[in-house]
């Protein structure tokens, strides 16, 4: 076993030389939750507020807040606009759950959703250079049902405060309602990341792939485990990008999406799901291993594997199968074993995996995109334009079948995905603002760089302190006895 990088680069190297494949997945997923875990327990979180203007005397506290403040607010009372001109607002996003779905553990309370929200806020910072708050809130009602009606509520209440808002791990169907009734509602954009994020991000992994394996969109038969959030709004916008539905299979937990099923149609909360059996699956398919025969793309968002997606599925797809296998924390099916079955490309939900197609390449861009010219929503066209962006951003600088989409680590992708999309919203006439394409790209060019700058500079005064080395030990250790 080596030393463990600080920046986590060698978690493969690790672990012991005997560790298989499959333990060595285990293993890096074992490590990475204890490190959480006592991470976020050494830091106290990971988000801080941070004044962005100074004092440079006392009297500097009388223009901050009263009696000068004043001034500021009956400006904003007889134009609200001008509240994205005089406070903070046109930057400030609010990250909103019940916490209801929290990645792949289900109901974690209100609370329990606090760290991936912070983690939100976190990404939205350093990666698109905006700023943002963690709203986990109770959204049982008095029968202790939860309820989408006050998810809605609880959004108009607090757009008044925040230049969007971002949906995060709300359980279906209520997301499906809470997205459409805000996203129609509200007057900022509203944007459920796990639904439109992950859609435009598989998009653009579907772009690519599809170019490599010299297949067209149009074309391909594609295979959707899981009905979800994720993967409905994944179908709509592979259709609305030109996917033939009547090639698409859509699988939930009872069986394929159809016209025959009664059981959907019945319950009108599913009303996403229900268009989809309209659309897709003419021929009425009810199992996987019948769909997946001679399938071009299969993408999972179901349960965590790794065995939910059968080698001996794969293996019956077409040559130069793509398999994205994106379930967290565990992929349905390990890379290495749907490699084996004969896929050609493969994508997980993870960075320490190749072809990550995750929404956190996504919302960064598309978000601050909105913001720059302060758009009153995020449309579909703005999500397949960003799908596109991104697609475009990885094509340029290379792709190969270990590299079909950006991560995050290149950062020009945010301020190129964030103009694009800005433009996309002028086109749609939901801009508040026109901008040049020059000018959205230096804006969030800018903003970006001074966020990453800030804190790198926090790092190097010691206002933030590096993890202790201990840390990573401490979860070495555990995840190996673990696995003893």
């Amino acid at each position: 076993m080596k030393p463990i990088n600080l920046d986590l680069s060698n978690l493969n190297e690790i672990f012991p030389d005997n560790y298989t494949q499959e333990q060595i997945a285990k293993a890096k997923t074992l490590f990475l939750k204890r490190l959480a875990e006592t991470a976020h327990e050494f830091y106290g979180g990971k988000i801080q507020t941070v004044p962005k203007a100074p004092v440079p005397g006392f009297n500097w506290f009388n223009v901050w807040y009263t009696p000068g403040v004043s001034k500021v607010s009956t400006e904003i009372r007889d134009n609200n606009d001008r509240s994205y001109d005089l406070s903070n607002r046109a930057n400030f996003v609010a990250v909103v759950s019940d916490s209801t779905r929290v990645l792949g553990d289900g109901d974690c309370t209100p609370p329990g959703g606090l760290g991936v929200m912070e983690g939100k806020a976190f990404l939205m910072k350093y990666l698109g250079g905006f700023d943002a708050v963690a709203l986990c809130v109770d959204s049982r009602n008095e029968k202790g049902e939860h309820d989408p009606d006050k998810i809605i509520d609880f959004v108009k209440m607090v757009q008044p405060s925040f230049g969007a808002v971002n949906l995060e791990d709300i359980s279906q169907p209520n997301c499906f309602k809470v997205l459409d009734v805000l996203r129609e509602s509200c007057d900022i954009p509203v944007w459920h990341d796990d639904a439109q994020g992950t859609a435009c991000v598989t998009l653009a992994g579907v772009i690519n792939a599809l170019k490599l394996a010299g297949k067209t969109i149009g074309d391909a038969r594609f295979v959707l485990i899981g009905a979800g959030a994720s993967n409905t709004t994944i179908a709509r916008l592979l259709i609305t990008d030109g996917a033939d539905p009547r090639k698409m299979t859509i699988f939930d937990s009872r069986g394929g999406l159809h016209s025959e099923r009664t059981d959907i149609k019945a319950d009108t909360r599913f009303y996403r799901k229900w268009e989809l059996c309209e659309s897709t699956n003419p021929d009425n398919i009810t199992d996987i291993p019948a769909a997946m025969r001679g399938a071009d793309v299969l993408i999972a968002l179901s349960k965590p594997g790794p065995d939910e997606v059968k080698q001996d599925w794969v293996r019956t797809m077409a040559d130069k199968a793509i398999v994205f296998a994106c379930a967290n924390p565990v992929p349905e099916i390990y890379p290495y074993a749907a490699k084996e079955a004969g896929a050609y490309i493969v994508a997980t939900g993870r960075g320490d995996f190749p072809n990550q197609v995750n929404n956190s390449i996504g919302f960064p861009g598309i978000i601050k995109g909105a913001l720059m010219v302060r758009a009153r929503k995020i449309t579909d066209n703005m999500a397949i334009a960003a799908a596109h962006s991104l697609a475009d951003f990885a094509e340029k600088r290379g792709i190969n079948a270990e590299n079909i989409v950006p991560n995050m680590n290149e950062a020009d992708v945010f301020p190129e995905e964030a103009a694009d999309v800005a433009m996309q919203a002028i086109k749609d006439g939901v801009a508040r603002i026109v901008i040049s394409r020059d000018e959205a790209l230096r804006i969030a060019r800018r903003d970006i760089k001074e966020a990453r700058d800030m804190t790198h500079k926090l790092t190097e005064e010691g206002f933030i302190k590096p993890p202790p080395a201990e840390l990573l030990q401490d979860a070495l250790d555990w995840t190996i006895n673990q696995l003893q």
